[in-house]
């Protein structure tokens, strides 16, 4: 990407394109561009793990625009301006894969994820039938059932899909939930059936609401439950929430359970939640977009104990097992039904008449028709590493999480946001800068205290040495809030966010 200046006209011969494949004789122009782009890619990927290096070279928006012509032109540009393009997106670009980036719950780089990812791309197809993805198909098959058995559902029984992330996961459970209880609404809408209500947690993801919206149902008919302290659901609100709207005249038809929630990391109490759904026959939804990949190791996966009774579960392997982004499981406990709910038997692409079993033609139980093969990468990755190996990173990362809750938790400086150690690897707490230290706890510390976190993460992002994120939750302000998924980190990374957050915020 050329520094902004004028754009130049060149006739289409200088051009990228008619060099290369599938241009006559461009095997060999083909080969070295694509060797530049690999060496380019390794040199990235060697720096991503190198901690003297910047986790981000921060620039503002308007600085960006004005240093480089990022515009589209009518000519093209030649190879070597292509290149550069390349360099220039992967200078600014955030190193997540840096063992010192912990801004979000999807971070690290793995390297056979990355193959998998070229190799998806290189391949270039459509998930919508087996005529077209014979293999990608039957590796969705086999790992979808492998995770609904984890989940605990006998012999792996069920169905399930790959989606464009947990929001349209759980998107989907509220779909194929409100289908099972009125099947009318697929052709005849919502106005074809009662008041739906759904609940969730007050801790739980937006995207609840979202699909609420999405789906006609309303955000006014997502019921928020409360939570404890620790930012799990209360079951006896849950009940008494359910009573009320049932009273109302209005048909509960799926509750929504987090395990994992995105900021504190709580899970929500499955089995006595699992007992209220079983009560008043609703759906139970199990969000385990954060904390699902805890069902892969034998010392953790107890907290999601009476996940086996949902009916249905996200779970993002791109978030705690390390996959590249994106790979989003939706599991559905009864086989069938997404089909039921979602097919259009479009005759160009699901014929009947086909010579192969038809039910490998998974596309028509989709919402989307072109759908991206998100599956390699997460089944090269199993095989790699096997059950054990992603057990082995996922204890790390949470061993690294009560390192560093033990480290702050009595430490001068230090305010924990709930007590006890964290139950995932989210550590919530507050810097409380020296001036602050021995203010009272009124309005005018608060006010103050809710200023430090953002200036901190300003200066970490301008100094480039770390990143980690920070948000308020109802009447708590702004706090940190340090999520590791990356199996890269370690305790002197630890250490470094501790030091670096003091040597940051010791003057506010």
């Amino acid at each position: 990407l050329a520094p902004s200046s004028p754009p130049t006209r060149r006739g289409a011969a200088a051009g990228a394109l008619p060099d290369l494949l599938p241009a006559c004789n461009g095997e060999i122009t083909t080969m070295s561009f694509l060797q530049d782009i690999v060496d380019i890619l390794l040199q990235y990927v060697v720096k991503s793990f190198d901690r003297t290096t910047k986790v981000i070279d921060f620039h503002y928006p308007n600085e960006l625009l004005q240093e480089y012509n990022w515009e589209l032109a009518d000519q093209p540009q030649t190879l070597e301006e292509i290149l550069l393009n390349c360099r220039t997106t992967l200078k600014y670009a955030i190193k997540t894969g840096h063992p010192r980036y912990f801004n979000q719950l999807s971070t690290g780089l793995d390297m056979v994820g990355l193959a998998a990812d070229w190799l998806t791309s290189a391949a270039n197809t459509n998930m919508f039938t087996y005529e077209i993805a014979p293999v990608f198909v039957l590796l969705e098959y086999v790992t979808l059932r492998k995770m609904r058995e984890m989940v605990g559902w006998p012999g792996g029984c069920g169905d399930g899909i790959f989606s464009p992330g947990g929001a349209i996961s759980n998107m989907y459970a509220m779909l194929i939930a409100r289908f099972k209880m009125f099947p009318e609404v697929k052709e005849k809408g919502m106005a074809a059936i009662p008041r739906l209500v759904a609940f969730t947690s007050e801790h739980s993801h937006f995207s609840v609401k979202k699909g609420a919206a999405a789906l006609g149902i309303g955000t006014d008919s997502v019921i928020l439950i409360r939570c404890d302290e620790r930012g799990k659901m209360i079951p006896s609100d849950l009940e008494r929430r359910i009573l009320e709207a049932k009273q109302k005249g209005f048909v509960p038809f799926l509750v929504s359970a987090t395990a994992g929630t995105t900021v504190y990391g709580a899970f929500d109490p499955l089995i006595a939640i699992a007992d209220i759904c079983k009560k008043y026959k609703i759906w139970m939804h199990v969000d385990g977009a954060w904390g699902g990949g805890l069902l892969m190791s034998r010392k953790h996966k107890w907290k999601l104990n009476g996940v086996e009774r949902a009916n249905s579960v996200t779970w993002n392997p791109h978030k705690m097992m390390g996959v590249p982004l994106q790979c989003s499981a939706l599991l559905v406990r009864e086989e069938g039904l997404m089909q039921s709910c979602n097919q259009m038997h479009a005759s160009y692409l699901f014929q009947q008449d086909k010579h192969y079993d038809l039910s490998y033609d998974t596309g028509d139980k989709a919402l989307q028709c072109g759908r991206h093969v998100d599956v390699f990468k997460l089944w090269l990755m199993w095989r790699a590493k096997g059950t054990t190996g992603f057990e082995a990173q996922i204890d790390k990362c949470l061993e690294l999480a009560e390192y560093l809750y033990n480290k702050i938790k009595n430490r001068e400086g230090y305010e924990m946001v709930f007590d006890g150690k964290p139950q995932h690897t989210n550590v919530c707490f507050w810097y409380i800068p020296p001036s602050l230290r021995s203010m009272e706890d009124n309005e005018e510390r608060m006010s103050r205290l809710m200023k430090v976190a953002p200036v901190i993460k300003a200066r970490m992002m301008e100094y480039g040495t770390t990143m980690v994120s920070y948000q308020p939750l109802g009447d708590k302000v702004n706090f940190f809030r340090m999520v590791i998924s990356n199996p890269a980190a370690t305790h002197q990374d630890i250490d470094f966010l501790i030091d670096e957050i003091e040597r940051l915020g010791q003057d506010l």
